[in-house]
């Protein structure tokens, strides 16, 4: 899988959708379907949760924005949307289960409580920039372990590589990423 899919992509796929495009709603249901289970899957792995449970919240998640969709604001971002959504569910899913915020690491408690996602659509808007400099499979390796949360296993797998191949590849990549950051940042 390459970088996911860039804020004004899915904001012009969900517009079409509401106006009435089938094929545009699809992929952007297939598109969110991927990240929202990267998401679930980072907040489960935390929890010692297994991916039955971020697959289950997935769905939940896709049927809140399915029957909410018109409660979209077209003016507005529509990332900080989805996963105020996604947020909402895992919530109702720590009351479900019994978990609490209270039996996450302390570092983990603000992730799951952050307001406002304005910084984090441009901090993803400005690593996917950043990325497009790197390789396909290095970006995909990348994409795979440390975005979607895959093991590095599950990312050989899905990325046609050797295990030891994606580790060589991510390590190279931030090496890459942590070198071009510090170019752009220096006076």
């Amino acid at each position: 899988m390459d970088v996911p899919s860039s804020e004004p992509e899915l904001r012009a796929l969900m517009t079409a959708g509401l106006d009435g495009d089938a094929i545009a709603y699809k992929m952007l249901l297939e598109r969110l379907s991927s990240q929202l289970r990267a998401y679930f899957k980072g907040q489960l792995n935390r929890l010692n949760r297994g991916p039955v449970e971020a697959e289950d919240l997935v769905q939940d998640a896709l049927i809140a924005i399915h029957t909410r969709r018109h409660t979209y604001d077209r003016a507005q971002l529509f990332t900080p949307w989805v996963y105020a959504i996604a947020r909402y569910k895992f919530v109702d899913y720590l009351r479900r289960t019994k978990q609490s915020a209270k039996d996450l690491p302390i570092e983990d408690a603000e992730e799951i409580n952050v307001q406002d996602d304005g910084a984090q659509v441009q901090s993803s808007l400005d690593l996917e920039k950043l990325m497009t400099g790197l390789p396909p499979r290095i970006r995909q390796a990348i994409q795979a372990v440390k975005l979607d949360g895959l093991s590095v296993r599950e990312a050989a797998e899905q990325c046609g590589m050797s295990e030891s191949n994606v580790k060589v590849s991510v390590h190279r990549g931030l090496k890459a990423l942590a070198l071009q950051i510090r170019k752009e940042t220096r006076p």
